[in-house]
């Protein structure tokens, strides 16, 4: 039997009570975007809203996409985030200068070295690996190449990218990573997160930990 338990990180929040139901349902994490371009894009004081609603133990992460620092500097000062979450082209000075634990979003296209990055953004606390369309930093609802990530990183890495209750027990048991993230898989329409799916991707992420390596 496998020992693991994948962390679970449910994206896009953009309502209290989808932020309640994610936590109430076992999610370890929630995600805030914060770039306008985005149908899942938050208010600071909406996302503090949510951010006060959820229960202790539950991750919030902020989102970010080539952001100028006083905006992330501004947000971070008003909403209570444990990660933030950096899915443009950031160096790793720029991700390292809000003295905040971090993500680095990869964008899993042609020719990308995932070990690389993972040596070159050393002070982030994982990559996300996400899947890769032109002019979209994220949230493309569509699945990359599992096989394309190095079993060695798996550990330290969060996998999205086009997860649903249907594909993330697969992912979990050919990718073994951390954490698994998730949201348009989770909804219902753009922003607005369905309880049953959460229940369900949940679910099938807990079972696909019980069974065998």
């Amino acid at each position: 039997m496998s020992s693991h338990r994948t962390r679970i990180k449910i994206c896009g929040i953009t309502r209290v009570e989808d932020g309640i139901a994610a936590a109430r349902l076992g999610a370890d994490a929630i995600g805030l975007v914060f770039w306008a371009k985005s149908p899942r894009a938050v208010a600071i004081e909406q996302a503090a809203q949510i951010c006060r609603a959820l229960p202790p133990f539950v991750a919030t992460v902020g989102l970010f996409v080539d952001a100028e620092p006083v905006w992330v500097e501004q947000v971070v000062s008003e909403v209570p985030l444990s990660l933030l979450q950096f899915h443009g082209d950031e160096s790793p000075a720029y991700c390292e200068q809000f003295k905040r634990p971090y993500l680095k979003a990869v964008r899993m296209r042609d020719g990308i070295d995932a070990l690389a990055l993972r040596d070159q953004y050393a002070s982030a606390r994982a990559l996300l690996l996400d899947t890769y369309r032109p002019g979209t930093p994220g949230g493309t609802g569509a699945v990359f190449d599992w096989e394309r990530v190095p079993p060695q990183l798996a550990p330290q890495i969060v996998l999205a990218g086009g997860l649903t209750s249907d594909n993330v027990g697969s992912a979990v048991q050919q990718v073994r990573p951390w954490a698994v993230d998730t949201s348009g898989g989770v909804e219902s329409s753009p922003g607005v997160k369905d309880s049953a799916r959460i229940a369900a991707f949940i679910a099938a992420v807990r079972a696909a930990d019980q069974l065998p390596i």
